[in-house]
């Protein structure tokens, strides 16, 4: 959603937009995916689960990723950065939904407080997008 909106804002063509999100949904995903890994053989985590669950990880994300470059690819310039936000948010409640319910943690009140700070992460990538393409323009 950050990337999608900041780009957007520094007014960067599609090609660039679908070429961030691929380089992100790969290379930031596969160190992720492997940091987590990591973690989990740390912990001592049988192999094969720890296996399993960061390919999981990395499909699941890689997934979620091209569903991104299809809004940039489909919508027009002027709607995707709204799709791409309320998609990424609803995204986002449906996760943090699942999570509370399983840590007995209160719903409402834990998909607020991801929200919010997704949010803010989307007002701040749309000023800095801005303000790249004022100092550069």
């Amino acid at each position: 959603m950050g990337l999608i909106l900041g780009l957007d804002a520094a007014a960067t063509s599609r090609q660039a937009i679908i070429g961030a999100l691929l380089i992100v949904a790969v290379a930031d995903n596969l160190s992720d995916s492997l940091s987590v890994h990591v973690y989990q053989e740390a912990e001592r985590l049988d192999g094969r689960e720890a296996f399993i669950s960061t390919v999981a990880n990395f499909a699941t994300r890689l997934l979620v990723a091209a569903t991104f470059v299809g809004m940039v690819i489909m919508l027009p310039r002027g709607v995707l950065p709204w799709a791409a936000g309320t998609w990424g948010m609803l995204l986002l409640a449906w996760l943090t939904q699942g999570i509370a319910r399983e840590r007995g943690a209160p719903v409402g009140r834990e998909i607020a407080k991801h929200v919010a700070m997704a949010a803010a992460v989307l007002v701040i990538s749309r000023a800095l997008g801005a303000s790249i393409a004022s100092v550069f323009a």
